[in-house]
């Protein structure tokens, strides 16, 4: 029978080889003296993972190669590439309203026609003197040898000409004023005025807004300020419209950063040929800043994190080496390895927790992972 002093020996031996199994073989630490021969007697029990017990079984996959995208995300509000509340620009009666709410206009269609009488009567009056004064310059150009004229006389009639002139060009301008007309082609909004109403100038007649193609603003945090260029591509989402994605690219960037947020601001511009989206429409934008096409990708389970670092294994000439990897981007299921591996090579997936370094290993399943 074994004495309590030799009980305390042996229990605290048992805790020292528990303690270097656990942490000792992860980080290379030297087997203790005290160990040796302990772990030399015989026992009748092969330890695990070498010696008597042959190699370990290991299911692997291979390091693959794929596309990474780097994106910053942000929300953002739809904008009109061109909107403008239609005036009228003069005083006057509505007397024709020639559009429908919500119906696409090109440029120039006339949209209300305001009373022109006074001002057509004031033109015919215009262009009425102007033939008379042009008609009497004419003939005091063609008079007779001897029905003589004194340039004084000319002179006179040559600045009532153009003074008719004058007066037809601005009754022109008062009856154009008259007609309100799209600036640009787009779709028209609410009508707010009705036929019979007098309005003066600068009363909304309707909104116009070109929707064809729209703008999202949005604003990144400034350590983005050196990765954001025009033409980067930008992806938009809106819980209107489920999972559907719309494409767009970086138009403008702000010369200036928020002092106040640290952000600067984005506008990007999306094609919007069906007029899904409207203007106002709350968006969340994904911007994409930088991708890699040949990235080197591991499966997430294959990691074998201690504190800040990451290991995984991989399965060299038959053997676990185990090997220190830095990581880049998370993806769903796997994760990108900046530096450790190569293209490729077998990394243990399944059975990392009955392995250490150099351990004989043995390759019962080999795992494939769909490629991006």
């Amino acid at each position: 029978m074994r004495t309590l002093p030799q009980l305390v020996v042996l229990a605290a031996l048992g805790g020292l080889g528990a303690a270097w199994h656990i942490y000792g073989e992860r980080f290379g630490l030297p087997r203790p003296l005290a160990l040796v021969g302990l772990e030399a007697a015989p026992t009748g029990q092969p330890r695990p993972g070498g010696g008597g017990g042959g190699p370990v079984g290991v299911a692997v996959s291979a390091v693959r190669t794929g596309t990474v995208v780097e994106r910053a995300e942000s929300v953002g509000t739809v904008r009109s590439r061109d909107a403008v509340a239609i005036t009228a620009k003069v005083t006057g009666i509505v007397t024709n309203i020639r559009f429908q709410e919500g119906q696409r206009v090109r440029e120039g269609d006339q949209l209300v026609d305001l009373d022109s009488g006074a001002v057509r009567a004031e033109l015919d009056q215009a262009r009425a003197l102007n033939d008379d004064a042009r008609t009497q310059l004419v003939r005091a150009r063609q008079l007779l040898p001897g029905q003589a004229i004194t340039q004084a006389r000319l002179d006179q009639l040559e600045a009532l000409a153009r003074q008719a002139e004058g007066r037809v060009r601005q009754a022109q301008a008062r009856l154009e004023e008259l007609r309100v007309a799209a600036p640009f082609d787009g779709r028209v909004g609410l009508r707010q005025v009705s036929v019979g109403a007098l309005v003066q100038p600068g009363t909304v007649v309707t909104t116009l807004d070109d929707i064809s193609r729209v703008r999202v603003e949005f604003a990144v945090p400034e350590i983005y300020v050196a990765r954001v260029r025009q033409g980067s591509p930008v992806l938009a989402r809106s819980n209107a419209f489920g999972d559907r994605r719309f494409d767009g690219r970086v138009t403008v960037v702000d010369t200036r950063i928020d002092t106040t947020t640290r952000t600067i601001r984005v506008i990007s511009e999306f094609d919007n040929p069906e007029e899904a989206l409207k203007p106002g429409l709350f968006m969340t934008v994904e911007l994409e800043m930088e991708r890699r096409n040949d990235a080197l990708l591991v499966a997430e389970e294959a990691l074998d994190p201690i504190g800040e670092r990451n290991y995984v294994y991989v399965v060299r000439d038959g053997r676990a080496r185990r090997v220190e990897v830095r990581l880049g981007q998370r993806l769903q299921g796997e994760v990108e390895v900046l530096a450790g591996v190569r293209t490729g090579e077998p990394v243990v997936v399944r059975g990392i927790q009955r392995l250490r370094n150099d351990v004989p290993v043995r390759v019962v399943e080999t795992l494939t992972r769909p490629t991006s």
